[in-house]
């Protein structure tokens, strides 16, 4: 009817325009006469004016809408309707003087109002004035929304009213205060509004809000009070309505359409959604009591498609003498979403630095352990019988050190060698182990990009990725299948962002893992990463084969990735940086090197270390090969030491982490007086745990506990010769 209106006053203007030109040079009069005839005829109220903005003629319209008053010009008739009305009537004017003609809606007392104009013949104007809120219901204003429905600006100002609102209050209020008596207002509460046929509580829904205006939606809570046509299941928030005990009554489109098919009238609230910290009968009964005050929860909802979270206010109200509720619920999913993700990244934080606590700990005892087997090796041939239970010692102390090393890879606190490594070699030697691993049932099929380029990294690390991803493949296929490793050169042209992490623009070698198993659910998908997460019976899996898998690639400097299709099967993809070619260094070629041989040495060794059981093993080592040995149990200790000028030391052997001054910290205090000793540091942490903690020490090597007495022995002799 909007395009109806328009079109016939387009139509209008053209008549009169023609017959303008065909009653030119007649009489004023008689041309008047002819305008206000077909005037007459327009529902809207009409005025034609001169240049001055003089009345010339008026339509019945016009009459009835201005009460008869006919005023002798416009800007007159409009001050009824809204303030300063020539300043519109002017800016109008200019701009249907320029192209033919104008309109502009205007934001009046009594609602929205459209002011347009058409230029005539002879300096005269057609004016069209009309009530935006007699469109049809069909337009898209919110005038014809039957929600009541107000736009208040700042300071409660009210600076619109729709229909079904003034229907529903009885008057237009100019405030808020005059409206509500409890403020401020709160999305999703019920309260009581003043009206002209008494109070009446309704349900505020506020959307749009900005720093100017905001949309107050009202939703009677009696069924008398709505306007008709409006329709509960047509509301813009998502709404429930509830009896006392959780029941639903009713639930509109917006809610279903969030909460899924399991939102209806008559099914309880517990089997929609479930609270995170209490029951939701818990959350029904505080909100049931007269002085409760309308708090948000956030709830789960039981769907089976996604993990979705919703914020649920729950307003109390009365009807028929009954407890009712109604609940305004929004999606939180994004919202709980980061919160997880921040909560995760913390506890992974936690548990890593407890990690790597805990294997620098095992790490001094394993040392301890190992050594002192050592040592009693020395003391006993193969025929000993206690030869076979020290062996069985030394093997477990091993097994140990492998755990431990989980632990720190774990955490990214491990000590990795990394080497230039061809992939294809690296599978190659893998594939008779792999074979053995995945059974009879499991095919294993190695696919090579013909230009694999080299990358570097930890051999025997990448070995129990590999092997971890290619074992958990097998276990997702219990009936058989096929487990595909792929290698490929990858070069991005920019950088590429997944999983919140930002692969940077370059070349990378990938590998691929894939299987034809059960796949993996996108609620588990997420938390694959997470230590100690396992979804393998009880014995079958300890949860931190994965996580270790991660803590690899990151501490490489790769990435790690999965996809996974429930029932079809999932892919694991790893990225590793190329590395660049070495140049290879010429050297003179000498006889073959003899095997190594425990070598003895004559030099003094300043040996710093807090653990005693380790300080005693070392100092007893490095005894039995010639050295002379001084202890000190702190670097404080040492530092004192080393203030006698006649001391003469050759090595530190010096732990890292320790009470007071660490390691590095003491070294290089040392250096200063004696530049030329060279040092070896021991730890239980990764040599990278240290290593941003200042300059890099001269002359210094790192060795990671646990290490046996041959590594320390050879380590110091290495470091003198």
């Amino acid at each position: 009817m909007i395009f109806a209106g328009a079109g016939a006053s387009i139509l209008l203007v053209g008549i009169l325009s023609v017959w303008a030109m065909h009653v030119r040079g007649r009489a004023d009069q008689k041309a008047m006469e002819i305008f206000a005839g077909f005037i007459e005829k327009d529902a809207a109220p009409s005025f034609i004016t001169d240049d001055e903005g003089e009345v010339l003629a008026r339509n019945s319209a016009a009459t009835v809408r201005f009460s008869g008053a006919r005023a002798p010009t416009l800007a007159a008739e409009l001050r009824s309707v809204f303030a300063n009305p020539d300043a519109v009537i002017y800016r109008l004017q200019c701009r249907a003087r320029l192209e033919g003609n104008a309109r502009e809606d205007v934001v009046t007392r009594r609602g929205h109002v459209r002011l347009a104009v058409h230029v005539l013949e002879d300096a005269r104007f057609l004016w069209r004035f009309e009530d935006v809120h007699a469109r049809s219901a069909a337009g898209k204003g919110t005038e014809a929304i039957p929600l009541p429905m107000l736009t208040v600006g700042r300071g409660g100002a009210v600076l619109f009213m729709n229909e079904a609102a003034r229907a529903l209050v009885g008057q237009r209020v100019k405030s808020l205060d005059r409206l509500f008596t409890d403020l401020p207002l709160e999305s999703g509460s019920v309260v009581s509004i003043a009206t002209a046929d008494g109070n009446h509580n309704v349900v505020v829904s506020e959307t749009g809000r900005s720093s100017v205006r905001r949309e107050i939606f009202l939703t009677p809570l009696s069924p008398e009070a709505r306007a008709p046509g409006a329709d509960f299941d047509k509301l813009p928030v998502p709404m429930l309505k509830l009896d006392g005990d959780g029941c639903i009554l009713d639930v509109n489109g917006l809610a279903r359409e969030l909460l899924g098919p399991g939102a209806h009238p008559g099914a309880q609230i517990s089997e929609v959604m479930q609270g995170l910290a209490r029951q939701t009968a818990d959350w029904l009964r505080e909100n049931a009591r007269e002085d409760a005050v309308p708090k948000s929860e956030f709830l789960r909802l039981s769907r089976h498609d996604r993990e979705t979270f919703v914020q649920a206010t729950l307003s109390r109200a009365q009807e028929n003498g009954q407890i009712v509720f109604a609940a305004v619920l929004s999606d939180a999913t994004e919202l709980k979403t980061l919160e997880a993700k921040f909560v995760q990244s913390q506890k992974m934080q936690a548990i890593g630095q407890l990690a790597g606590g805990v294997a620098h700990d095992f790490n001094n005892l394993l040392t301890a352990i190992s050594g002192h087997c050592d040592l009693l090796l020395l003391r006993h041939d193969q025929g000993d019988p206690d030869y076979g239970d020290l062996v069985q010692i030394h093997q477990n102390a091993n097994r140990a050190a492998a755990l431990v090393s989980q632990l720190l890879a774990f955490s990214r606190k491990q000590t990795l060698r990394p080497e230039t490594l061809d992939l294809r070699d690296t599978l190659s030697d893998l594939t008779h182990l792999l074979n053995r691993l995945v059974g009879e049932r499991v095919t294993l099929t190695l696919s090579h990009d013909p230009v694999l380029k080299p990358i570097r990294a930890d051999k025997r690390q990448l070995e129990q990725v590999l092997m971890n991803l290619v074992v958990n493949a097998r276990d997702a296929m219990p009936e058989g299948g096929e487990i595909r490793v792929e290698t490929e050169v990858v070069t991005l042209d920019k950088p590429v962002e997944r999983n919140r992490a930002v692969l940077p623009a370059g070349d990378y070698v990938t590998v691929k893992v894939s299987d034809e198993g059960i796949g993996i659910e996108p609620g588990v998908l997420q938390k694959v990463f997470e230590p100690f997460y396992t979804t393998k019976r009880t014995g079958e899996g300890t949860g931190l084969g994965l996580s270790t898998a991660y803590g690899i690639i990151k501490q490489t400097g790769g990435y790690i990735f999965v996809d996974s299709v429930p029932g079809q099967g999932t892919e694991f993809i790893l990225y590793f940086p190329v590395s660049e070619p070495e140049i290879p260094v010429s050297v003179a070629t000498s006889e073959p090197a003899p095997a190594a041989t425990p070598k003895n040495g004559d030099g003094v060794v300043l040996l710093v270390e807090d653990e005693a059981p380790v300080r005693a093993f070392a100092s007893r080592a490095l005894r039995l090969r010639g050295y002379t040995v001084l202890e000190a149990e702190s670097a404080e200790d040492a530092l004192n030491m080393l203030q006698d000028p006649d001391l003469s030391v050759d090595v530190f052997v010096t732990d890292v982490v320790m009470p007071g001054l660490d390691g590095p910290t003491w070294v290089r205090q040392a250096l200063e007086d004696r530049p030329d000793v060279r040092v070896v540091f021991v730890s239980g942490y990764a040599q990278g745990a240290f290593s941003e903690t200042g300059p890099q020490v001269p002359n210094s090597v790192f060795l990671p506990k646990p290490f046996s007495l041959n590594q320390l022995t050879e380590t110091v002799f290495q470091q003198l010769h």
